[in-house]
């Protein structure tokens, strides 16, 4: 008995790598490299391409465990051409990054990140945005809300001006007045206050939307295209108020439909609950 206790004690001995000091800081360098990537990518939108990679690698694991020949065939087949594909769709994000680091922002960037957990908006930035939208319908002043769901929208709010201030009504309508420094460009709302404006929107691509819907409706399908975000447009043409949501649009709200709207984002408990309101002046709305 002895004889094989000591047989194993060797073969332990022998498989068992000697892990020293450096072996440690290699390890929590890549570790700690991985997570601060991890986090600055949930901050954005590629967070949803980010998690369809994921389960991408996970179903070609499983094929190849599980032996699923043709699975497995064309998984492994099209990496390189996935890689490549992934170079071109995170190429905005990576030459981002690039430049935060080049500049040294990238840490402070990761640094300022808020983990506050909120429930929602408040009863007071809900009856403030509608009161807004209604004042706006009324006297057809332009606008886009953007209301931030899963998908992140750090890289639209990056692109303006920082601001912090409450929401309020009043604040919103003198943002939004025409000839205003602010008004041609997006308004970000995160944890019920205003962080920033004058942000920039993406346009949707779409050749079917119609012809009576101008540039603020086609940012407003854009972003809900891109995201999960749910989306207010007020026209600055007719004062028409419309909800956006997942590329399809409905027009003619009023104030209740609006607070229902607004109410329903508490229905989730996340962090940073972020608004995008845009407005600009354009003619063909």
């Amino acid at each position: 008995m002895e004889v094989i206790k000591e047989a194993v004690d060797k073969i332990a001995f022998v498989n068992i790598p000697y892990i020293g000091m450096r072996d440690i800081v290699d390890i929590l360098v890549v570790a700690y490299l991985m997570y601060i990537i991890l986090v600055w990518i949930k901050d954005t939108r590629t967070w949803a391409l980010f998690k369809g990679v994921v389960i991408v690698l996970v179903i070609a694991i499983v094929s190849y465990v599980m032996q699923l020949h043709t699975v497995w065939w064309v998984i492994s087949n099209t990496i390189t051409v996935g890689t490549i594909a992934l170079l071109v769709v995170f190429q905005p994000e990576l030459r981002r990054a690039l430049e935060q680091i080049g500049r040294g922002r990238f840490f402070d960037s990761l640094l300022s990140m808020s983990d506050s957990v909120v429930e929602g908006m408040t009863d007071e930035a809900i009856d403030a945005i509608a009161k807004a939208c209604m004042h706006m319908s009324k006297y057809k002043t332009g606008a886009l809300i953007v209301m931030e769901q899963d998908t992140r929208l750090g890289d639209v709010e990056r692109t303006g001006i920082s601001i912090d201030a409450e929401v309020t009504s009043q604040l919103l309508i003198n943002i939004f007045e025409k000839n205003t420094p602010l008004h041609d460009g997006a308004v970000i709302i995160k944890n019920n206050r205003i962080a920033a404006a004058t942000c920039f929107l993406p346009l949707t691509d779409s050749m079917e939307i119609s012809k009576d819907l101008g540039t603020r409706h086609r940012a407003a399908i854009g972003i809900s295209e891109g995201t999960d975000a749910m989306v207010l447009v007020v026209s600055e043409e007719t004062g028409v108020i419309s909800y956006v949501k997942n590329g399809k649009i409905r027009r003619g709200l009023d104030m209740e439909i609006i607070k229902k709207i607004l109410m329903s984002t508490r229905r989730k408990k996340r962090s940073d609950k972020k608004m995008v309101i845009w407005k600009g002046k354009h003619k063909n709305e």
